[in-house]
């Protein structure tokens, strides 16, 4: 009896093992955006600097970085790498000429837009931080689907939530946060999505009217 219990726990441990091994070889069930696995590419127009020992490097004029479908412009940028090769971008803009960002979303024809004084955005985290008159739109092909306004917001493309701050550099009065949400039926879809009109009644061919009694 001893035995037969040894040998069903052996078979039973081999059974747990085998499933953990397993488990632990397939890949992580979770969407990842291709983005993150692009090369950044930077160009500018004026001087810059690469510091090789601090792993740094900072542009000027008119600077533009690539990420897959991520797109900021601005008129300057510092780049710092981190030990572990992570890349923290510190973006401004000048007067009249904003940071601008644009990353398409996982949804098809869907992208994320915004424009800021500053910027950051850390690809760890895949974070990006609107900085000072900050507006962030969520276009759906080239209409807006919601925007939002402040002094900061923060962008968390894993989990698609803003966060945002009012404050002396929001765009709105008082320094209040606002948020526009546009309805999904445009102008020109409800008769698309109306209804169809009852068809008009016709008279019997078969039927004859009654005879009075």
């Amino acid at each position: 009896m001893a035995c037969n219990f040894r040998a069903a726990m052996s078979r039973h441990l081999i059974l747990i093992a085998s499933a953990l091994s397993l488990a632990l070889a397939l890949p992580a069930a979770r969407a990842e955006k291709a983005d993150r696995l692009k090369p950044m590419v930077f160009t500018a127009e004026k001087q810059g600097r690469l510091d090789g020992v601090n792993q740094r490097t900072e542009l000027q004029g008119n600077v533009i970085i690539t990420k897959g479908t991520l797109l900021l412009k601005a008129e300057k940028v510092d780049v710092r790498e981190t030990r572990d090769g992570y890349h923290q971008a510190f973006a401004s803009g000048v007067a009249g000429q904003p940071v601008t960002f644009r990353q398409a979303r996982d949804v098809p024809g869907e992208s994320i837009d915004g424009v800021a004084n500053q910027l950051e955005y850390d690809t760890r985290t895949e974070t990006v931080r609107f900085i000072g008159n900050a507006t962030v739109r969520r276009l759906r092909g080239t209409s807006v689907a919601e925007e939002v306004t402040g002094a900061v917001i923060v962008y968390d493309s894993r989990t698609e939530v803003f966060t945002l701050e009012g404050g002396s550099a929001s765009p709105n009065p008082n320094g209040r946060t606002r948020i526009v949400m546009m309805p999904r039926v445009q102008p020109g879809d409800e008769a698309a999505s109306a209804p169809a009109a009852p068809l008009p009644l016709k008279p019997s061919t078969t039927l004859q009217p009654g005879k009075p009694s």
